[in-house]
This record gives structure tokens, sequence and C-alpha cells, in this order.
């Protein structure tokens, strides 16, 4: 199990000069940090640009700097090394690049002065191979917000998190901290109260259940602060019941995040990664 990563990932200084901010060695850290997590081993994609043009060049588009035959000549060398790892090792889970790079954009490219949806030169010669974007593949930690009172709740709660962590999210679930009795001591609760809240402020996305009649409180207040915090929510809603034609269970909860169906629907619009 492996993926194809972007160079500069792994060793940034082989980006252009004056492009790298704190927050991109951040989002670097955390993509390598997922690998390790889940065993995945890293394969380091080639840098064009730098072969091409060598270490401490200047920003520049594909149009500025790489529009010759001798770079087209250079992308299909590499392209035949890149595929000769495939033939040995098999087809790889994804690839990690860097939006906006001329070479290794995923979503977006600096083809000219502007930036241009689609893939970098380097990355559009591998279209069968899902890719990632820097940003979207380091944000994979989960917590599952959810009632947690009965077997039934307990029990499809840690199957969702299977689920999750089998598409290589890292899951906060809250009964497997103890969270699961009926009566606690004053100092659990408090104990129980940080763990939960240190959780939601590490986490990327929140997976929040609202089935029932009404919302879960603690979900709630969970849903609550983790919009204040600025953080990605998905409501998942099995209940077939509404409480008005426009309105499932709560309008502060259904506008504040991403209302789903199904389990299908939650690994789609997480864009996962799947173990083989």
């Amino acid at each position: 199990m492996f993926i194809l990563m972007c160079p500069c990932i792994g060793e940034p200084s082989l980006r252009a000069e004056g492009i790298t901010k704190t927050s991109d060695i951040e989002l670097f850290s955390r993509c390598i940090g997922r690998c390790e997590e889940f065993g995945i081993e890293i394969v380091y994609l080639p840098c064009p640009e730098t072969i091409y043009l060598g270490r401490g060049r200047n920003p520049g588009s594909f149009l500025d700097n790489l529009n010759t035959k001798e770079f087209s000549a250079l992308l299909e060398r590499l392209k035949g090394d890149v595929l000769k790892i495939i033939e040995e090792k098999g087809k790889p889970l994804c690839i990690v690049g860097v939006d906006s790079s001329p070479s290794c954009g995923v979503n977006m490219t600096y083809y000219s002065d502007m930036k241009e949806k689609g893939r970098g030169a380097f990355l559009s010669l591998f279209p069968d191979i899902p890719a990632f974007d820097v940003s979207e593949f380091a944000r994979y930690k989960v917590y599952f917000a959810a009632p947690l009172f009965s077997c039934a709740e307990r029990d499809f709660n840690e199957r969702l998190a299977i689920l999750l962590r089998e598409h290589m999210f890292l899951v906060h679930l809250p009964q497997e901290l103890g969270d699961n009795q009926g009566s606690r001591e004053k100092s659990q609760n408090k104990k129980i109260f940080e763990q939960n809240l240190a959780a939601l402020d590490e986490a990327d996305i929140v997976v929040s259940i609202i089935d029932g009649s009404d919302a879960d409180s603690g979900t709630s207040w969970e849903m609550g602060y983790a919009y204040a915090k600025n953080k990605k929510i998905i409501s998942l809603r099995t209940d077939f019941r509404s409480v008005g034609e426009n309105e499932l269970v709560n309008l502060m909860l259904e506008e504040s995040s991403v209302v789903i169906n199904s389990e299908t629907e939650l690994i789609n619009l997480l864009n996962p990664l799947k173990s083989p």
C-alpha cells in the first residue's frame, strides 16, 4: 500500500523561491503524518521543475518557464520512470500534489499568469490515478459526534467509525474513552469533557448523527462549537421523519452543516482513500 507524493512535500526547498509559507509546512507535515498513522508507504515523484530549472528558481507559470520541447521530453522520460515503479509495486492509492504548481497541481495550476482549473503538466500524465491536493489529504482527523446511550446507538457509532478508519481517517469516538456509562463521578465528567474538547479542537471534520425526533443535546453542542471554529460539519440523518416541510430536525443544525442520508453519501463526500 503506497501513494505517490509530490517531492516538495518531503523537501520544501525544491519549491520556487519565496512561495512556501508556514501554513504550507504544516500541511506537508500533516500529510506525512497521515501516512505514518496508517502505514502508507510514500514514494516521492521526481520534481520536473527542479531537474529542468534547478533549485533557487524564481516563481513562474508553465508558459513562462516550461513551454518547451525539452521540458515536454523530460516529462515523458519521467513518466516512464513512474510507470516502471507502478509496474513493480502495483497501482498506488493516489497521488498527493500541490495546487497551483505548474507541474504538480491537482485542481488548479499556473498554466499562464492566471490560475486555471485542471492538473499540472506532470500530474496530467496520470489521469487514471486519483489525486488529492495537500490541503485535502491533510484533513483526516474526524470527531464523531453522536448519542451513545443505548446499545443500538453505540453499535451504530462503532460501525461507522470502523468504516471511516478503513478509509484512512483518524476517528475520535467519545464512547471509546469511557463516555458510555449511566452514572459518573464528578471528576470523571470533567476529564471526559476536557478530552472531547481537545479532540474537537484538533479535528478537521466533525461527523454528527442527528437521528431522532430531536437531535441529541450533546451532539448539538459539539456541532455548535465546531461551527464557531469554522470546521467542516457533516450531519448524517437516517431517520425518515421530518419536523416540517423544509426542516428535518433543527434548522440551526442543518444550516450549519452538510446533511446527508446514508453511509455511502458520507464516504463519497469525504473523498476517501480506500485500503486494498
